[in-house]
């Protein structure tokens, strides 16, 4: 039983370290983006979508580093609520398939959260 726990815990932080590097470069593409690019969006609709990608996103998985499950829910929802309101907006979903993969650190950091967890007194 040792063996598994030892091997659950290095299985366990080397998902969350994966989910950290990740996130850094994720955020840091982001701020390259921001600094080459300019930032400079017209309209409600644009300033909604921001709102959820890249700031939602970013913030989730900056906080995820100390709060690995409340980042990682951030993220994830972010995501989802920028696409909800490209859908609204647009009529169709954000084509291509960065958005899923800049935002992917989320559900990293959601996986460790869960598998770090210990269990609870009593529980069957």
């Amino acid at each position: 039983m040792d063996g598994w726990t030892d091997r659950h815990r290095r299985w366990v932080v080397a998902l969350r370290w994966t989910a950290r590097v990740w996130s850094a470069a994720s955020v840091a593409l982001v701020l390259g983006f921001i600094v080459g690019e300019g930032f400079n969006p017209s309209g409600l609709n644009e300033w909604l979508g921001i709102l959820f990608f890249p700031v939602g996103i970013s913030v989730g998985m900056i906080l995820a580093w100390w709060k690995a499950g409340l980042g990682g829910s951030i993220t994830v929802g972010s995501l989802l609520a920028f696409y909800l309101v490209h859908l609204a907006t647009a009529g169709t979903f954000p084509k291509g398939w960065a958005w899923v993969v800049f935002a992917a650190p989320g559900f990293l950091f959601l996986l460790s959260s869960h598998f770090s967890r210990r269990p609870r007194v009593g529980a069957t």
